[in-house]
């Protein structure tokens, strides 16, 4: 019997539209038998941007309930896990609020503002035995695993360079200062809303290289320059170096600005993988294999494609349920310890940068 995880929705935009609309993509087109998810309620502002999300985002269910407050649906003994895709500065409190009702947890990314507050979460979900997980679900995805198979097979020898980045052109000069990407309250700027994604890769690619032995970076260097519009940060550069493999990454994330493509260089020993754009939901990469000697003379090239039903959301969706059916408290891909480095590398980053969020924004400091 494959294992039907219950759902609970908090919050209604964009992010949440599209997770739910990939969760409830049949498994099967995936090639997933033994997990099943099911949407139980939508937790709203009002009951009818509930009603209007389930109509839109859940086939119009009427067996889903829709809630004019988040409260409902952790009061609902039938929702088994939440999924809170409310902005960054909300995720603590929405989150320790779901934990004390006892429901299973799937937080968008960044999980917290600081790190102190992510600590203070984790604490919370041992205390009340529930599952938590961050939603990077670019850790997830098929491309994300396959590469890191081409990493373990060493055919490419270690890795010594990782150079990603993410950013997007917002318009900012025509935004109101309300918005997520500008306003500090919410977290906006570049490194909480687009800094996990380059970040990511340089985990996956160093942090989880076997050669690292799960040793955090022996330093971290960033730069920030801040819009004058409101003061987040609009253009982030982030440097790690990881001493044991040795090993370096060179990351950015701009909020006025294009992607570039590829938007991920893992550059190693014997060869190049480039990852394509979108950094956070690829579809292909391609592998370049060196000749014998200097030079990086590129003898053989392998790209890879993959295809699937919806965005990729689903695939963290179902890591979350055999997580749970498993009685697992975390996931082995990832894990706690992964949220709180991609926290302390940010709170990092914004201490160099000197971009402070406003007082009373972080609900828990150091």
């Amino acid at each position: 019997m494959a294992k039907v995880l219950r759902w609970g929705i908090i919050s209604t935009g964009g992010i949440a539209q599209a997770f739910t609309k990939d969760l409830l993509v049949d498994p099967k087109t995936r090639d997933v038998h033994d997990v099943v998810h099911k949407v139980v309620a939508v937790g709203s502002r009002s009951t009818e941007k509930a009603q209007e999300f389930i109509a839109a985002c859940a086939g119009g269910d009427q067996s889903v309930k829709a809630y004019g407050t988040y409260e409902e649906v952790y009061a609902d003994p039938e929702v088994d896990a939440v999924y809170i895709g409310t902005p960054h500065t909300y995720h603590y409190t929405n989150a320790l609020d779901a934990i004390r009702a006892k429901k299973h947890i799937l937080l968008e990314k960044p999980a917290t503002s600081n790190t102190a507050e992510l600590r203070a979460l984790l604490s919370a979900a041992k205390e009340h035995g529930v599952f938590f997980m961050e939603a990077m679900w670019t850790r997830f995805q098929p491309v994300s695993l396959a590469i890191l198979e081409v990493l373990k097979k060493r055919e490419l020898g270690a890795p010594v360079v990782v150079q990603a980045d993410l950013s997007g052109d917002f318009d900012i000069h025509n935004l109101p200062k309300t918005h997520r990407i500008l306003d500090p309250a919410l977290g906006g700027g570049a490194i909480l809303d687009l800094g996990p994604y380059p970040l990511v890769w340089a985990i996956m690619a160093l942090y989880e290289s076997p050669l690292n032995k799960l040793t955090p970076p022996s330093n971290i260097s960033a730069s920030i320059i801040k819009t004058p519009l409101t003061g987040v940060d609009a253009n982030t550069s982030f440097t790690l170096s990881f001493s044991e493999i040795p090993a370096q990454a060179i990351l950015s994330c701009n909020i006025n600005v294009a992607s570039s493509d590829p938007g991920v260089l893992i550059r190693c020993e014997k060869g190049v993988i480039r990852v394509a754009t979108p950094i956070y939901c690829p579809m292909s990469f391609t592998v370049e294999y060196y000749g014998a000697g200097p030079g990086g003379t590129v003898v053989r090239t392998e790209e890879r494609r993959f295809e699937y039903v919806g965005r990729g959301m689903h695939f963290e969706a179902d890591e979350v349920a055999r997580c749970i059916r498993d009685g697992k408290s975390e996931s082995e891909l990832w894990g706690h310890e992964k949220s709180l480095l991609e926290m302390r590398v940010f709170d990092e980053v914004r201490k160099q940068g000197g971009y402070v969020l406003p007082p009373g924004v972080e609900k828990v400091l150091e």
